[in-house]
């Protein structure tokens, strides 16, 4: 989360936002055009034209980098990841184990991207970014949007998996609703869990997440998967906050009613998605925890990173008892 925003294109340091009863407020994001596999939008699906930057602490991040890899798209869309630590600067390009740097503006700090797409822009910077390297500017930087790209407009792009699926028509009414359900108590609540500066704001945040956490799991004890026996984007989007959860959501943001282990269906879910084929590549718990514990420094002022939870997301997860 970004300690700084610019604003008309000059970087200012400020604290997160919170409403008059200390609940945390996310910023929307700025950049919505799509690119389409006709280019009907003014950015055409085309090898090698757009470029992806990440942070693999960043939940939403994660989902577009997971898309990316399932969808074969890792040839025609190139990408770079920010270091785990987000100081005064915000997020930046310095030398780190998993940190990629900018090749394509060679920037230092990534606000500097959304300076050249917008010498005048304010807004927070935030990760994941989409640049269009034709025209110079930042297509999208909403991970939902991102995600829905790159399930349906790159299949004709030589590399890609068109016979791989996330959103399939006759599920797409199921999926959307879904992300909708997701976002608001689980996705964005364990940052308003973790974020809110009064009691009562804390309280209802974590009241209403675990009350969703309570509501998936009873759901997954019945489908594999959110929205019935095929992956699809919602759970890709369930996914990247359920890894996050134990390492750092439970202790760092104290949501910690209960870990995600604790639920027998949702730990064993969480176990099925990150065994999928070229998922694990994509979680980097090291820097995840990195970037928790050191950046946010009025919830953790030592910066001490912690050396546990264990983790074995290598154990059977008995999930194909509900397949079929």
């Amino acid at each position: 989360m970004a300690p700084g925003m610019l604003v008309e294109g000059e970087w200012r340091t400020e604290r997160q936002r919170q409403d008059e009863e200390g609940r945390f407020v996310r910023a929307e994001t700025s950049f919505r055009d799509s690119v389409t596999a006709d280019g009907s939008s003014g950015y055409e699906a085309e090898l090698g034209r757009y470029h992806l930057y990440v942070s693999w602490a960043c939940p939403w991040a994660h989902r577009t980098a997971i898309l990316r890899r399932l969808k074969g798209l890792e040839d025609a869309i190139g990408i770079s990841a920010v270091g785990s630590f987000m100081g005064d600067d915000g997020w930046a390009f310095y030398d780190e184990p998993g940190m990629i740097p900018d090749t394509v503006n060679g920037t230092r700090y990534l606000r500097e991207v959304y300076i050249k797409a917008d010498p005048n822009y304010t807004g927070r910077v935030t990760t994941p970014v989409l640049w269009d390297k034709e025209t110079g500017t930042i297509v999208n930087n909403e991970s939902r949007d991102i995600i829905r790209m790159f399930d349906h407009e790159f299949d004709a792009v030589p590399g890609a998996k068109p016979d791989v699926d996330f959103c399939p028509e006759d599920l797409r009414e199921e999926v959307d609703r879904t992300l909708d359900e997701l976002y608001e108590p689980v996705n964005n609540g364990v940052y308003k869990t973790g974020f809110a500066v009064t009691q009562e704001a804390y309280e209802e945040a974590v009241t209403q997440l675990f009350a969703a956490l309570d509501r998936w799991e009873e759901l997954l004890g019945r489908r594999r998967y959110l929205c019935g026996e095929r992956i699809t984007e919602a759970d890709w989007a369930f996914f990247a906050t359920l890894v996050r959860f134990d390492p750092v959501y439970y202790g760092h943001f104290k949501c910690n009613l209960r870990r995600v282990v604790d639920y027998p269906n949702l730990w064993g879910y969480l176990k099925d998605l990150y065994g999928q084929r070229g998922v694990a590549e994509t979680v980097d718990f090291g820097h995840i925890k990195r970037h928790y514990y050191r950046s946010h420094e009025s919830i953790n002022p030592t910066r001490i990173v912690p050396k546990g939870p264990i983790l074995n997301f290598h154990e059977p997860h008995d999930r194909e008892r509900l397949s079929g």
